[in-house]
């Protein structure tokens, strides 16, 4: 521990240099807030190209003002005391001086690689790395590492305990804690990584590979912003509860233009949470799926006429079933897309009636375009081709799978009796509770496989027209801007990012590969997981297979991460003994840090359960200062959220399939022994377990939840 004098010394020293920072960020935004004042007076001069001008000018002014307004909280949090003397410190954003000299280095920056990477092994010209804590313009404490103690001169002061351990007792707040501060040099290196190909980050619970997902997006912004901020990234992640989880993180790191996604969100039209059981999701991310799917989007409409009658001219024209059915097939073959083709069957079925029309010779029959012409003007013609051939959306064709008898009919010889039956109780709800996570992938396969409606061709906007006949920029820079500011408008379902981060990848299914890739064919990846928190029960071979066609042939950048520095080792070591049961040799991270706080196991009858639970979170109330997490199974969310009514916002009440990917300061697991039936259960339970940074309270009405080795196959 360092004096306490020295400590509010240091502390006052660097406190010189933020309150400097901070009044030349008053200057900044004052200069950005004039420029852009400025800007809009241009359009005075009344000449096109002043108005142009204008609009380049307000527009970079609004853009800097804005980045400074983002970037006030805790902008500056590191320094660098160098060999050479030089000092350097590292915050969000890089800041100069009125004569350019750098006061904030950005994180980003080549020149702040050594704040994450130096080690005492390897200094990198690093003496002293300090770790600077803020509240809003003030400093609170600091951490040192003194990494070249040979280098240091001698009236070198060295504060703390260390500021990896420091920061991460820190209470995490509502979203996630963002720890650009305190990465290190194996998750530095996979933050920077190549840019292209696809980069493969592993690591067990509370290693950071959300972190480095999320600061490798806001990395490979700020290298090479004209590729990703004109492309689009793409941040995919496995529920809705961890997408607001991670809101925060990329503003607070100097990035907002990231798009940011669910598994139950990626499909636009469509945002749920809901879950199907273990086994149905299973099935439904099988990859035998699509043929079922792709069965129902070839079938004939549920309802649909079976028998066209027209009386053209005192001629009856008559079409039956299996006429009609015969037209519906030849237009749409295997491959074909329904939405695609309904014109070819219109077209084969006018082709029909005008042979009849013309075997029957009708007085003053017509050539065959006026014949078509007044067919289409019939209402009773119309309502019969929008029974027979409507067009479809992915959901009215998934609700056709409610159906026992279409299912089976779909399934046959792709899925076991047990499979179909399990599929048919899941459908039916699709009216009632809308869709579940694992559905969204088989709607957007649909949407696929049907293809969409043509729409008329519209002619876009020129993003250079000023006036009619008259087309200006004042510069090519700014016709670079006005060409990058048309594309940044994106499609609502747009396919075409520069890169794509998808976290929690063990979880996501081959049918949710295919959702990802479709919208990653150009991009470059980031894949973060952990194999064994998988809750995937199916084929692995069919999940290498789905993962590895959406990533495709480009190369492979593979980082591993073995430090955990989320979970105190006595909370870890609980949930290093779950998994070990079924998969003795795994390594599992190194916790480095022990608080000396044991997590606390209780048994409750079924009628006090409740209220021991409501007990429990209020203590952890008063033991921690950041988040509760109350984990249950699945089924039990909304009875055990009621028993918590009343207590604070910081109290929240997730299931054990939510909390992936969270962390909070204190967690109560209720009901672990719901989780230990099978291999995927006890994966679950291993999430579950390491989800906290303080303090594990299990509790539930079976003391004997801990699972045996070997007792799961």
């Amino acid at each position: 521990m360092s004096d306490p004098t020295v400590l509010q010394q240091e502390i006052a020293l660097e406190q010189k240099h933020v309150d400097r920072v901070y009044a030349r960020l008053v200057d900044l935004r004052r200069d950005a807030s004039r420029a852009e004042k400025e800007g809009y007076q241009l359009s005075r001069v009344g000449t096109f190209g002043a108005l142009v001008e204008r609009d380049a000018m307000v527009f970079h002014a609004a853009r800097r003002r804005h980045a400074l307004d983002t970037e006030y909280e805790g902008l500056v949090f590191g320094r660098l005391d160098l060999a050479t003397g030089a000092t350097h410190y590292v915050g969000r954003m890089g800041i100069r001086d009125e004569n350019s000299a750098p006061l904030v280095v950005d994180w980003r920056a080549p020149a702040a690689a050594a704040f994450y990477r130096a080690t005492a092994a390897e200094p990198l010209g690093v003496v002293r790395r300090r770790m600077i804590q803020s509240a809003r313009e003030r400093v609170t404490g600091i951490e040192d590492d003194l990494l070249d103690p040979e280098a240091a001169p001698d009236d070198m002061r060295v504060v703390g305990d260390g500021a990896l351990l420091a920061s991460l007792s820190k209470a995490t707040g509502h979203g996630m804690r963002d720890i650009v501060a305190t990465i290190q040099r194996e998750q530095d290196e996979a933050i920077r990584s190549p840019a292209g190909g696809v980069t493969i980050v592993t690591g067990g619970p509370g290693t950071g590979k959300t972190a480095v997902a999320l600061h490798r997006a806001a990395y490979l912004l700020y290298s090479d912003r004209s590729r990703f901020a004109g492309g689009g990234i793409l941040v995919v992640g496995p529920s809705g509860v961890f997408v607001e989880y991670i809101a925060t993180v990329l503003p607070s790191l100097g990035e907002d233009t990231a798009t940011l996604r669910s598994l139950g969100s990626l499909v636009p039209a469509y945002d749920t949470t809901r879950v199907d059981s273990g086994p149905v999701a299973a099935i439904k991310g099988s990859l035998r799926i699509r043929r079922v799917l792709e069965r129902a989007s070839h079938d004939a409409v549920p309802g649909a006429p079976t028998e066209l009658r027209l009386l053209y001219r005192g001629t009856l024209l008559r079409l039956g079933a299996n006429e009609l059915e015969q037209i519906r097939r030849k237009a749409l073959p295997r491959g074909a897309r329904r939405n695609e083709v309904r014109s070819h069957g219109f077209d084969r079925l006018f082709d029909a009636l005008w042979a009849q029309a013309r075997q029957s010779k009708p007085a003053g029959l017509p050539e065959k375009r006026e014949f078509e012409a007044e067919l289409a003007d019939r209402n009773d013609f119309r309502e019969f081709l929008k029974a027979w051939w409507p067009r479809f959306t992915p959901l009215r064709v998934l609700r056709w799978l409610a159906d026992p008898a279409r299912l089976r009919n779909y399934a046959n010889g792709l899925l076991s009796r047990e499979e179909i039956g399990l599929l048919e109780g899941s459908f039916a709800l699709l009216d009632e509770q809308g869709p579940t996570i694992a559905d969204v992938a088989l709607l957007d396969e649909l949407d696929e496989l049907m293809g969409r409606p043509r729409k008329p061709q519209q002619k876009s906007k020129n993003p250079f027209h000023v006036r009619d006949g008259v087309q200006e920029v004042s510069t090519f820079s700014d016709r670079q801007a006005a060409a990058r500011s048309q594309n940044v408008q994106r499609d609502e379902d747009y396919r075409d990012y520069a890169h794509v981060v998808v976290d929690e990848a063990q979880d996501v299914t081959p049918m949710q590969w295919r959702m990802i890739g479709r919208r990653g064919q150009y991009a470059s990846w980031t894949i973060v997981g952990d194999p064994a928190q998988t809750a995937w029960s199916g084929d692995l071979e069919e999940l290498d297979r789905a993962r590895e066609r959406a990533l495709g042939s480009r190369r492979r950048n593979t980082y591993a991460l073995t430090t955990n520095y989320r979970n105190s080792s006595e909370i870890f070591e609980v949930a290093a003994r779950v998994i070990r049961t079924i998969m003795p040799d795994l390594p599992l991270p190194s916790a480095v840090r022990s608080t000396g706080v044991e997590p606390v196991d209780l048994v409750a009858t079924a009628a006090g359960l409740p209220g021991l639970v409501r007990e429990l979170a209020e203590k952890q109330l008063t033991d921690v200062d950041g988040t509760i997490g109350v984990i249950t199974p699945v089924p039990r969310q909304e009875e055990i959220a009621g028993w918590l009514t009343g207590l604070p916002e910081r109290v929240q009440v997730v299931t054990a399939l939510e909390a992936k990917g969270m962390e909070y300061d204190a967690v109560v697991l209720v009901e672990p022994a719901a989780l230990t039936k099978d291999a995927a259960g006890i994966r679950t339970l291993y999430v579950a377990l390491s989800r906290a940074t303080q303090r594990l309270t299990t509790v539930g009405t079976d003391a004997n939840w801990m699972p045996a080795t070997g007792s799961v196959s």
